[in-house]
């Protein structure tokens, strides 16, 4: 029960997280993973402290569950000095290798071979621990993800592929833009074990990413795992919405928060006290953010090599 609740408790953080920033004038161009985040906490419940994730663009969410602070974070995002990298990262570059995140990578499919790198070098330095890669629906059908499906099946990389499919490349649906019946598919070619979960249940993720981890944990080469999810917001807080309100309110009823507090049969009086209890840790990264200086001019050229 208290394993079940703690995922419960750290959905709501990313959700109450992502509300409120994107609530700020100043909060600058954001991905949210509202409606995606049994995917981000399934996910870090699967890796170990000497692990490390990357991620697409839409990188809030996983790192929070990885365990970036998110006073750092909200700092980062209000590009305050105190941020995690100084406030010069921002969503698109977020990096805390110390906390097992090791960045986010703007470029679509960008951080798929630089996850390779990171697997084989930890690899070629007996380091142990893996390395997980998470990207979106939109990278499946970029030559990086092929060419790194086939030299991280060649040489049995430490490194899990984790799709998360939200079913929308900003507004091409999912059918329209990659043929095979399932992203998981792709990966089949490759000789690696591969499954498409739901994405949208904590339980699910949960025990499939354990699964695929202790695969590649074990030294038996990559795996991959397809989450099928859905954006409850549109592609940024720049886009527009493309879907109709009826299916959205549709959608919002497979809401994985709301899943996971029918599961646990919570009162109205509980989950109430829950979701303060997350506004509260939201509440003070925005004021350690707000509290923090701009970084000084003078600062441009440090830690540029």
């Amino acid at each position: 029960m208290s394993e079940h609740l703690g995922a419960l408790r750290r959905m709501m953080l990313i959700r109450a997280f992502e509300t409120a920033l994107a609530k700020r004038r100043d909060h600058g161009f954001q991905l949210l993973s509202t409606g995606e985040e049994a995917v981000a906490v399934g996910l870090a419940d699967a890796l170990e402290r000497g692990d490390q994730l990357l991620t697409g663009g839409r990188s809030i969410g996983p790192a929070i569950a990885r365990g970036v602070d998110p006073r750092r974070a909200m700092a980062e995002l209000l590009a305050r000095s105190t941020g995690v990298n100084q406030g010069r990262g921002g969503r698109g570059h977020l990096a805390d290798p110390q906390s097992g995140f090791f960045g986010a990578h703007a470029v679509v499919a960008g951080n798929i071979s630089i996850a390779a790198g990171v697997a084989l070098a930890r690899k070629m330095e007996g380091q142990g621990g893996i390395v997980a890669i998470l990207f979106g629906d939109g990278a499946a059908g970029a030559g990086a993800l092929h060419e790194t499906l086939n030299i991280a099946a060649l040489w049995k990389l430490p490194l899990l592929f984790v799709c998360n499919n939200n079913q929308l490349s900003v507004s091409t649906p999912r059918l329209a833009a990659l043929a095979p019946a399932r992203i998981s598919d792709i990966a089949l070619a490759f000789g690696l074990p591969a499954q498409t979960i739901d994405g949208m249940d904590i339980t699910a993720t949960t025990a499939a990413f354990g699964e695929a981890a202790q695969h590649v944990r074990a030294g038996k080469g990559p795996a991959f795992v397809e989450c099928e999810s859905i954006r409850l917001r549109s592609h940024s807080t720049t886009a527009r919405e493309t879907r109709s309100r009826e299916e959205l309110a549709r959608l919002w009823e497979l809401c994985p928060i709301e899943k996971q507090i029918a599961r646990l049969a919570l009162s109205a009086e509980e989950t109430s006290a829950l979701r303060a209890e997350a506004e509260r840790e939201v509440d003070a990264a925005l004021a350690f953010a707000e509290a923090s200086p701009f970084p000084d001019a003078s600062e441009v050229l440090e830690n540029v090599g």
